[in-house]
């Protein structure tokens, strides 16, 4: 069983990482956000699951122990495989599915892609009692290190956007974010691509 990985970013596109642990490369499945995050030739930690069927044997791979548990919980629901699960944290953090599943909040498991109404449901139900909604944090604005502020922005501005719109779209959602989230590249970034989505709109319809 591979639990975890750590090598240097050999290639990341798309959904997927290639990471060079000793000369073998690693191909893993991972959250654009995560990916995006990743950068050629630096090292990287990941925590993985291996996912064995008849046909192939896939690693998915993540940036903290909480979106594997998620993840893990997630591909043990009926109709949920590996691909929706990821897909599922992909558009949400780790604390917003407790927090949807806390609520019975089914629509907005619905919103992710391949996810049907049954399944969205399936979800809610099956996790109940089996995933913690993290307390609310200190008083204040969370605050991110300039690390992460910094690596998300050169995702950002690697993505095309101008430094302008990515450091005010970065300090809008630092505002909105939960302190673990402020100090997760993958969670801010993901959380900053939301946010740029209906600026880009807005710029093309001008």
């Amino acid at each position: 069983m591979i639990s975890s990985l750590r090598g240097r970013v050999a290639s990341a596109s798309g959904g997927t990482l290639v990471i060079d642990v000793s000369g073998v490369g690693y191909l893993v499945n991972a959250t654009p956000a995560f990916v995006l995050s990743s950068r050629e030739g630096h090292e990287v930690f990941v925590h993985t699951a291996l996912i064995v069927r008849e046909d192939a044997m896939t690693l998915f791979g993540f940036a903290s122990r909480d979106e594997l548990d998620v993840f893990e919980l997630l591909i043990g629901v009926t109709g949920v495989g590996p691909k929706s699960a990821l897909g599922v944290l992909s558009a949400m953090s780790p604390a917003e599915v407790a927090r949807a599943v806390h609520d019975d909040d089914d629509a907005a498991f619905r919103r992710v892609s391949g996810i049907g109404p049954k399944t969205a449901k399936l979800i809610t139900v099956s996790l109940a009692g089996k995933v913690a909604v993290p307390t609310a944090g200190a008083a204040g604005a969370p605050v991110a290190s300039g690390g992460v502020a910094d690596d998300v922005l050169a995702a950002l501005t690697g993505l095309g956007w101008s430094e302008k719109l990515a450091g005010e779209a970065i300090a809008e959602t630092l505002e909105a974010a939960d302190p673990a989230e402020a100090a997760s590249v993958p969670a801010l970034l993901r959380l900053t691509l939301a946010r740029l989505g209906p600026a880009q709109q807005a710029a093309r319809a001008r």
